[in-house]
């Protein structure tokens, strides 16, 4: 059950960066996130929905065009905490991201966010000493 709250909230985030319109952004991430959210994504930490409307509004404006974002893996939710995989990709072959989301929830929004945008490498191959 509380996966199943989690991945709604998260499954709701992910619409907002492909609603038909700017103008249903807001209200997507109304029902997504609390208005006190903290968000740590690639430009640092913003506090509350209009911060997060912002980087929204930025990724659906990419300079290669409208993008699609997906949630390309299971919510693994242990405890109040919860993780997945994202896929952007913006058209005709134009750049693609992935990267993995950590969230927060109380009473079913999302009050903290975590991106982390961009593959892991492989660890370094230690020299023999």
């Amino acid at each position: 059950m509380q996966e199943e709250t989690a991945r709604t909230a998260i499954d709701t985030f992910i619409s907002a960066f492909n609603a038909s319109d700017d103008s249903y952004v807001t209200t997507l991430l109304s029902q997504a996130l609390t208005s006190d959210v903290v968000f740590w994504g690639p430009l640092g930490r913003s506090e509350g929905i209009a911060a997060v409307e912002r980087f929204v509004l930025d990724i659906r404006h990419h300079p290669a065009g409208p993008g699609t974002m997906v949630r390309c893996s299971a919510v693994d939710m242990p405890d109040e905490w919860a993780r997945y995989q994202w896929v952007f990709t913006t058209p005709a072959g134009g750049p693609r991201l992935a990267g993995t989301d950590v969230v927060h929830l109380r009473r079913s929004l999302i009050d903290q966010f975590i991106v982390f945008a961009g593959e892991i490498d492989p660890p370094a191959a230690h020299p023999e000493r």
